[in-house]
């Protein structure tokens, strides 16, 4: 068996503080192929004084492709002028993935209260302003969140909204704390996938919301091997990007922990595609 997947992406949520440029010479060091973006990499550089044009430029010249461009949460259950807001800024982080040649927003559910109807008018409204980008959306559950908190929820809603262009996250540690290890999406279907994180899972009860215990690959409980055969078997050909927040990670120089994960994960690709 063979896989087609694009290559390994760094998280920036992985080497959190630190500074954008030094995350993204980090991924690059660590031998990842890719760089995850989030609206708040764009949020802290601003605070430094930096544009939004001086951060696209940042990106630009070091060099990686942006796997997926990070929205800012909470539109999903939100409501009146906080939507509006939300959707504004919703609007200017698709406007920054097209300026990088990035085809893919994505979004975890986030905070509020409106009802589930609600949440798939805003998923429907999300399609449409990520299409007229001409951008697929793709959409994470946490096992952890109060309304959200399985697979097949989110995959309710996103039915429910009907948006080609909108599809699934799947987080192998959301995944694997949920109770749906290795094989445990074989039901999904192919089209369904739009996008992949990953991180490895403690022996050990989770320390969030959010959890930020989160290990390289072959450091927990996950069982690699399966969740990644299953994935070639389903023809998915995105990045897998690599979200490990952890203290441990984040005390240690931005390189070293981004060259930990690659390896760990290329060496665990090798055994299970031998």
């Amino acid at each position: 068996m063979q896989h087609m997947f694009r290559g390994l992406a760094l998280h920036t949520w992985t080497v959190d503080t630190t500074p954008l440029e030094g995350a993204l010479a980090a991924a690059k060091s660590g031998g990842f192929d890719a760089v995850e973006l989030r609206r708040v990499d764009f949020l802290r550089c601003q605070e430094r004084g930096l544009s939004n044009v001086a951060v696209l430029d940042l990106v630009r010249e070091n060099g990686l492709p942006v796997s997926a461009m990070g929205v800012e949460y909470g539109w999903i259950f939100s409501a009146g002028e906080e939507r509006e807001r939300l959707f504004g800024s919703f609007k200017e982080a698709c406007e920054n993935a097209v300026a990088l040649k990035c085809d893919l927003a994505m979004s975890a559910i986030g905070p509020g209260a409106a009802s589930l109807d609600e949440a798939v008018e805003n998923i429907k409204r999300a399609g449409d302003v990520a299409a007229s980008f001409g951008l697929r959306l793709t959409l994470e559950y946490q096992f952890q969140h109060p309304i959200v908190s399985s697979l097949d929820i989110l995959r309710d809603l996103i039915e429910r909204a009907g948006k080609k262009n909108v599809g699934l996250l799947l987080d192998a540690y959301h995944l694997q704390r949920g109770g749906r290890p290795g094989r445990g999406f074989a039901e999904v279907p192919d089209a369904e996938i739009f996008y992949v994180q990953f991180s490895d899972v403690p022996d050990a009860p989770p320390n969030g919301p959010p959890p930020t215990d989160r290990l390289p690959p072959g450091k927990g409980v996950g069982r690699w091997a399966e969740l990644f055969q299953l994935l070639a078997e389903k023809n998915y050909t995105g990045y897998l990007s690599y979200e490990a927040p952890n203290p441990a990670h984040w005390a240690k120089p931005a390189a070293d922990t981004a060259r930990e994960g690659a390896d760990a994960t290329r060496h665990l690709l090798a055994k299970a595609f031998a």
